[in-house]
């Protein structure tokens, strides 16, 4: 498979095969599925930034399980790695026991912590899954402190159960305090930029100090370096150094959530490296467990006051998950692949900048190192007064911000998928496209996935108005179908 052909021909067999999963998938799983509605494809093969479906067409994929696959589908090192434990005859399972293998793991993500938390860090093996890690990291500062409640942020995702959807505000729990979190284009004070953050910082000092807030001394403080599923938000550094302050200051320890940041996505190895903060406790999953499921909890060991059994979980010890998680872990620091992801990405985010100017379609293109959002608003809408529009260092240009279009940018993923490109939709209104790819994209890789975006864009733009993106500057080239041949240059 190569990662250049956009798409490919397929038997009358191999796309009967092709709907007839679909079909069955539609009668038989949960209402609740969510990819498979925007993404009809079926995957049968995938190497790199590439997959190939059933039906024989071929995608370039920036959605990247979500942000899991730090080098792709099938990296080389991470299949070694898991066939080498295959052919060992290690056990699979091993619930907590140490192992080599976890030993292996442990060693190589403690050479990774920022230096102020791993000379005096433990580490917390629970489910698999990122939501794991927050509730027990939620768990962890309420034993440790004897608080319930958690300060967290609007516009946060840390999970699908009960307390990670109440931390991420999408459930009432008087537990839970929200509180402002900084953004330039729909800054909630309207005035974006360095003030933005700055009166965001105030009203947290505020919450943590008036006796009147209705807000206890809280357990702990959760937050994004930068929000994901919020819209691919970066937080200042400034603003986040302020968080560590004080919280610090009045001993409330701050989690930082780097389930999709971690593993260089940012353009350091940890998002919060950008500010130079050393968070009491980070919650990792995604990127570590090399494509298999893995998350765990890494804290000050002050902080270690569990029982035993406080929290457990049956399959904390996957074997397969650390092996591929040490691969991954040691070929990104090896190969500098986050300073990669911060060069591409800054050149990615210039060229969607550029692309901005000539489409009023796109609100706000943002993002750090690999992690790239563009925000699309209706351009004939009226400005939204709440915000002044973008002033701040991720700013495309300074306007006001327009009303939100989650049609539009539905309407973009399904021309991006007719392209053969694979995007993920975000935001406070599902208006905002998103870019994962993995860190090991080529520059020839970048740039065929923006030729793709832009004609994308283009296409989407002139079904909803009625006229192409490119009457409001230089006219796109004209787009081929997912099925028709182009290189990547």
């Amino acid at each position: 498979m190569t990662d250049s052909a956009p798409g490919g021909c397929a038997s009358a067999g191999a796309r009967a095969a092709h709907e007839g999963i679909l079909r069955r998938q539609s009668a038989r799983e949960s209402a609740a599925r969510t990819y498979a509605r925007a993404l009809p494809i079926v995957p049968v093969r995938a190497r790199g930034l590439t997959i190939e479906g059933a039906d024989g067409r071929r995608y370039l994929d920036c959605l990247s399980g979500a942000g899991a696959l730090a080098l792709g589908h099938n990296h080389p090192v991470v299949l070694e790695a898991i066939r080498k434990v295959l052919d060992s005859g290690a056990p699979l399972h091993a619930l907590d026991l140490a192992t080599p293998v976890k030993d292996a793991f442990v060693t190589e993500l403690f050479r990774t912590l920022p230096p102020g938390l791993a000379e005096h860090a433990r580490v917390q093996f629970c489910g698999p899954t990122g939501t794991d890690a927050v509730e027990a990291a939620l768990k962890l500062v309420r034993a440790a402190t004897g608080r319930r409640t958690i300060m967290a942020f609007a516009g946060a995702y840390h999970g699908m159960t009960a307390g990670a959807l109440d931390a991420s505000g999408h459930a009432a729990d008087v537990r839970v305090a929200r509180l402002p979190y900084p953004q330039d284009y729909r800054c909630p004070f309207g005035v974006g930029g360095a003030h933005g953050a700055e009166l965001a910082a105030r009203w947290t000092e505020s919450v943590l100090d008036d006796p009147k807030s209705g807000v206890p001394l809280p357990a702990g403080m959760i937050l994004e370096p930068v929000q994901g599923e919020g819209g691919v938000i970066p937080a200042p550094d400034h603003w986040m150094r302020r968080m560590r302050q004080l919280t610090a200051e009045r001993s409330v320890p701050l989690i930082a959530d780097e389930v999709q940041t971690g593993v260089g996505r940012t353009g350091a190895f940890w998002a919060v490296e950008h500010s130079g903060v050393t968070p009491d406790v980070m919650v990792l999953s995604k990127a570590i467990g090399g494509s298999l499921p893995l998350a765990v909890v890494i804290y000050r060991d002050d902080l270690d006051v569990w029982a035993p059994g406080a929290h457990a979980g049956t399959f904390r010890g996957n074997q397969l998950a650390m092996a591929a998680g040490t691969a991954t872990l040691a070929h990104v620091r090896e190969n500098r692949l986050a300073e990669r992801a911060a060069a591409l990405g800054s050149h990615m985010l210039s060229q969607l900048r550029d692309l901005a100017g000539h489409f009023p379609c796109i609100g706000e293109v943002r993002g750090r190192g690999l992690m790239i959002g563009l925000e699309l608003v209706n351009p004939e809408g009226e400005p939204d007064s709440s915000g002044r529009g973008a002033t701040g260092p991720t700013a495309a240009r300074p306007r006001e911000p327009l009303p939100a279009a989650p049609e539009l940018a539905a309407a973009v993923q399904r021309e991006c998928l007719r392209r053969g490109l694979i995007v993920e939709l975000g935001g406070r209104h599902a208006s905002v496209v998103r870019l994962l790819p993995p860190l090991t994209i080529t520059d020839e890789q970048a740039a065929a996935v923006l030729g793709r975006l832009a004609d994308a864009v283009d296409a989407a733009a002139a079904g909803h108005t009625g006229r192409s993106g490119g009457e409001h500057g230089p006219r796109r080239r004209q787009s081929r179908p997912a099925g028709a041949a182009e290189g990547t240059g």
